[in-house]
């Protein structure tokens, strides 16, 4: 494995030492400053006009937000004040904004910096489980903005256009957060704020919990010292009901069989032959208690010896812990002899609207309970020295060292603890997918259906956890020469990117195993509570659903089932699935000027410059080599791993150089248009740069056509590299009002496709396999029988056949389980010969080897993406009221096609949506007060997901926010918030909206604060 040096910190900590005594050596040069009072105008209105004079002013496509007085930015969560700005949009998690997309690009291609700075990403959540999209694989750059307060931030800048002078990594757009400077804010300020905030879809937790920030900024009467500091705390206690379908088989209807169905199953609109049909695998009603925690501080110190130094360090800190306690009721759809009908809508892939199934025996209901946990702690420690050598000449020297920590804080190393629950008295039952949700009813063998705890016994076991730490060291140094009206900025940049990312095995731990073959185990322990579904739910009917579930706390029930079951244990696998590390060192150059003309009697501003950029990539892993794939079941497999580890690793570069030039030009005093190309970049995604092969998974039977699956990342990837082209025209027609059109064009390669082929990896063997002389056997012994061959079968007569002696067992009654001596397929024969343990399949030596449908990321696919943004913002005198608007429309040439082939991956634009935005404003005699509605159209946010290779969509949202305050004093203000106050859900579906993949129920989040300055 390639290993990473540490002196690299030390090297950093010894020029911040360096260049802190350089600037304090210098403090002969200070100088008395005459006292000067500068009056700060504050509010919503000044706010605006600070944003509107950054547009104006700027070099190419510049929108901004401004905090409207110290320690008031207009939202508390930065990336809800973000989606106001046009071409701008947001996913949000938990109703909560988090991760930006801009002009159709998403937030892994955007590039988030602070100061400046680059900053560090991938956070995990929960080890990338979970079918309903809230958990997180830790490998992705996408910056999530849910971990920063907005307490402490001066400004944020969207530059939609590029120029040398800009990190690179963002194609959608560079977003610069800036955080205040003590000589910035001359003298004593401070102010201290409290909220007390409500979530309504709070369950479990407090209804009120606390916000609580301060700031506090001095500097001396010279302006020569200055400090600050800004903390923020934040608890948020929150609740989520939703419905989750696992994923959607596409088949071809005569083809193949996903319903494998007996031949008296009766189909209503059957599909016509060749035609696509769909089935799924799943649907469950899912239930969250979360708790957050997010502590936030910064803390600066700056001195400024002469009128041309200053020296500015800094401390960013930023903590989120996050638990989750969650529980679900779960349908499993059978695919075997149980289907007893299914009736078809007319979609042109048709869709179940109702699923029937009858048992000879039972099967379960599931009540699976889930624990999860994590901690993301951003620290950066930087130095800035900005030095003014002469009137035409500048220097600005600036260096972190910044990392993002994601780590599981469960118990046993453990980011999320599952442990399967479930009834096992289920004869018959029929899913309903016609309305927005769907829902089921069902026959039970228990008395008027009334499951209790005494009906419910556990299953299955998962421990599994997943962490990322992500290191960036930068170090810069700028400069600025003025000459003969020209500007010349040139500058040398050095960034060293380093990701570690580490996944556990998934290891199923059998309790009572998946027939649950102790119900009643956990009664009387007071351990598990019945709920009411129907009451989890505000606005989705359930309609005629089984009201009853289960709740209770996972890790208490597994440490009850520890000692009932002592084989198992609340701990992670000892082997990891996967254990990457990638680094990125770049150095890059640039050269920019900028010098101001007119064309006839136009003012012309022209900036052009050129960019070169070097990476160099390692990426190595340390693998635990799968041994086997276990056949439990069915269509079970679990991976087992072999006590050994090896490493492996390769290494890449590449280099680009990238133009930009801006063209502005003054039509009028208040017209303003505006050119621009630019050449960008956006590297991929580290999760699809690790080396090693990960994602081992079965779901069937090679025998009955199911391909095991595997997938590997690729090192050798190239950023996206796109030419950009805008042209905009702006018209500033009052005192902070203007309207502006712009027109965008991205033509991008090196988009990542999915590449496959057929690979085999350490020797692993197929027991499913039609050349498998078990597989042989039990094929031909079923067939004799007249039974059929699907997986459910097959299985079971692979198991009688190594295990002769189950012909002799007896049930409960003490009659024979095979009363004719032969297998018959009965509910009772399946369930001791799926069920048992210790009759696994594991594969031999005379299996074939197992060949695993591999995906690797490859860059193979090219795309335009074009568009326009419509903005206006206008103040109505003095009245005090005042009104923002914009539209962005964004278009792309690759859609998926919902029709496609399920075999076939399919490349297409995730991201792309039209976005609007109202903002309805008040500001006067002391009152502030904003309306906001926010719109975002559908769009695709994933493809090829699961084995069938779908897309999926989240559908179109909108959101009304308010906000009021009202100053008291001069000194003393009130306020208070809502957030999405109507209450508005989301939902997302697959390859038509009656495939749905996630809803969620979401609900109004207020505030009332107070906020104190001095």
């Amino acid at each position: 494995m390639y290993k990473t040096t540490s002196f690299k910190k030390n090297i950093l900590a010894t020029v911040i030492a360096s260049a802190a005594l350089t600037g304090l050596s210098s403090g002969v040069l200070a100088q008395s400053n005459d006292s000067v009072e500068e009056v700060m105008v504050t509010g919503i209105r000044a706010s605006l006009d600070r944003a509107m004079d950054v547009k104006r002013e700027s070099a190419g496509v510049v929108d901004s937000i401004n905090s409207e007085d110290i320690g008031k930015f207009p939202d508390t969560n930065l990336a809800e004040s973000l989606q106001r700005i046009t071409g701008v949009s947001i996913s949000r998690q938990n109703g909560e904004g988090s991760e930006v997309t801009v002009r159709g690009f998403g937030p892994e291609n955007n590039m988030i910096t602070l100061n400046g700075r680059t900053m560090p990403t991938g956070t995990t959540y929960a080890g990338g489980s979970g079918a309903d999209g809230t958990t997180r694989s830790g490998g992705s750059r996408a910056f999530n903005f849910a971990n920063l307060a907005s307490d402490n931030i001066a400004g944020v800048e969207v530059y939609k256009t590029s120029k040398a002078n800009i990190a690179t990594g963002g194609i959608g757009a560079t977003i610069n957060v800036k955080t205040a400077r003590p000589l910035d804010n001359p003298g004593f300020n401070a102010s201290i704020g409290a909220k007390a905030l409500h979530d309504t879809t709070n369950v479990a937790g407090d209804d009120i919990t606390p916000e609580v920030s301060g700031l506090i900024s001095w500097s001396d009467d010279n302006d020569v010292f200055g400090a600050s500091l800004a903390l923020s705390s934040q608890e948020r206690n929150s609740g989520s009901a939703g419905v989750t379908v696992n994923n959607w088989n596409i088949g071809v209807w005569g083809q193949d069989f996903l319903y494998d169905t007996a031949p008296e199953s009766v189909f209503v609109n059957a599909p016509e032959a060749g035609q696509l049909y769909a089935r799924p695998n799943d649907f469950r009603y899912a239930f969250s208690d979360f708790e957050r925690e997010r502590l936030n501080g910064q803390l600066t110190f700056q001195y400024r010896p002469a009128e041309n130094i200053t020296a500015t360090v800094d401390y960013t800190y930023a903590d989120t812990d996050l638990t989750e306690h969650r529980g679900e009721v779960t349908n499993w759809i059978q695919n075997g002899s149980n289907i007893a009908a299914v009736v078809f809508d007319d979609s042109e892939i048709a869709t179940p609207l109702s699923i029937t199934e009858a048992y000879s025996g039972t099967v379960d209901i599931g009540y699976e309970q889930q624990f999860r946990s994590q901690s993301n702690t951003l620290k950066s420690v930087g130095i800035n020295l900005d030095v003014q050598i002469s009137d035409e000449f500048k220097l600005v020297f600036d260096a972190h060292d910044s990392s993002l920590e994601s780590l599981p804080t469960g118990p046993g190393k453990s980011g999320e603890v599952a442990i399967g629950l479930g009834s096992p008295t289920v004869s018959g039952k029929t899913l309903d997918f016609s309305r927005s949700i769907p829902t089921y009813g069902f026959v039970t063998t228990v008395p008027d259906n009334n499951i209790t705890e005494d009906n419910v016994g556990s299953s299955i076991l998962r421990v599994r956890g997943a962490g990322s730490v992500n290191d960036i060291t930068q170090i810069k140094l700028d400069g600025a020469y003025q000459a003969d009206g020209a500007r010349f900025d040139f500058g040398i940049e050095a960034r060293d990117m380093e990701m570690k990312a580490y996944q556990t095995a998934e290891v199923n731990q059998a309790l009572g195993n998946w027939g649950i073959a102790n119900p009643g185990e956990f009664a009387g322990m007071g351990v598990l509570e019945r709920i009411n579904v129907h009451s989890m739910f505000d606005d989705f009917n359930v309609g005629n659903s089984p009201a009853i579930g289960f709740r209770g706390d996972a890790v208490e029930l597994t440490r009850i089932s520890n000692t009932l079951y002592p084989d198992s244990c609340l701990c992670v696998a000892d082997a990891n699935a996967s254990d990457d590390y990638i680094e990125e060192k770049t150095q890059a150059f640039y050269l920019q000027v900028g010098f101001d003309g007119e064309i006839g009697q136009f003012p012309i501003s022209v900036l052009t410059g050129l960019r070169y950029e070097t990476t160099d990539v390692t990426s190595s892993s340390v693998v635990t080599p799968v041994a086997y794939m276990l056949w439990e079941n069915n269509n079970d497999f679990s991976t087992v791993y072999t006590n050994t580890t090896i490493s492996a690793g390769e290494k890449a570069s590449y280099d680009h150089l990238l133009p930009s030039l801006d063209l502005k030009m003054d039509l009028t005093e208040n017209l303003v248009a505006r050119a621009a190309f630019s050449k960008t970049i956006a590297r991929a995604d580290f999760g699809d740069m690790s080396f090693a092969p990960s994602e081992f998974d079965m779901t069937g039977s090679t025998f009955n056509g199911y391909l095991p699956t595997a997938t590997s990342g690729n090192p050798g990837l190239l950023p996206l590299e796109s030419n950009n082209f805008d042209l905009s025209i702006e018209y500033y027609f009052d005192d902070s009002s203007y309207a502006s059109v712009g027109f965008f064009e991205k033509r991008v390669i090196n988009f990542i496709g999915q590449g496959q082929e057929l690979r085999s990896f350490y020797g692993i063997r197929d027991q499913s396999s039609a050349s498998s002389q078990r597989v042989q056997a039990a094929v031909a012994e079923l067939r004799d029988l007249g039974l059929q061959t699907d997986d459910t079968n097959l299985y079971a007569m692979m198991v009688l056949q190594a295990h002769p002696e189950a012909l002799n067992a007896t049930n409960g009654n003490g009659d024979l389980i095979f009363p004719n001596g032969v297998f018959e397929g009965t509910g009772e024969q399946l369930l001791l010969l799926g069920e048992t343990n210790g009759w696994d399949i594991a594969p031999n030596g005379d299996d074939p080897e197992s060949e695993f449908l591999t995906s690797t990321p490859v860059n193979d696919k090219e795309a335009k993406i074009y568009g326009a943004e419509f903005a206006v913002q206008h103040f109505f005198g003095d009245t005090g009221f005042g009104v923002l608007a914009n539209y962005t429309l964004v278009r792309g040439d690759v859609k998926f096609n919902n029709t496609g082939s399920p075999e076939e991956a399919q490349f297409a634009l995730t991201g792309l949506s039209d976005t609007a935005n109202l903002v309805l404003m008040y500001e006067n005699h002391g009152i502030e007060a904003r309306l906001a509605y926010n719109w975002r159209d559908k769009f695709l946010t994933e493809t090829n997901q699961g084995s069938s290779r779908n897309p999926r969509y989240v559908e179109a949202y909108s959101q009304i926010d308010l906000s009021v305050s009202y100053a008291l004093t001069d000194n003393l203000t009130i306020s208070a918030e809502g957030i999405n106050i109507t209450g508005e859900d989301s939902r997302e579906h697959n390859r038509n909206s009656r495939m749905l993949r996630y809803a969620d129920d979401l609900g109004a989040r207020y505030a009332l604060g107070m906020r104190y300055k001095f």
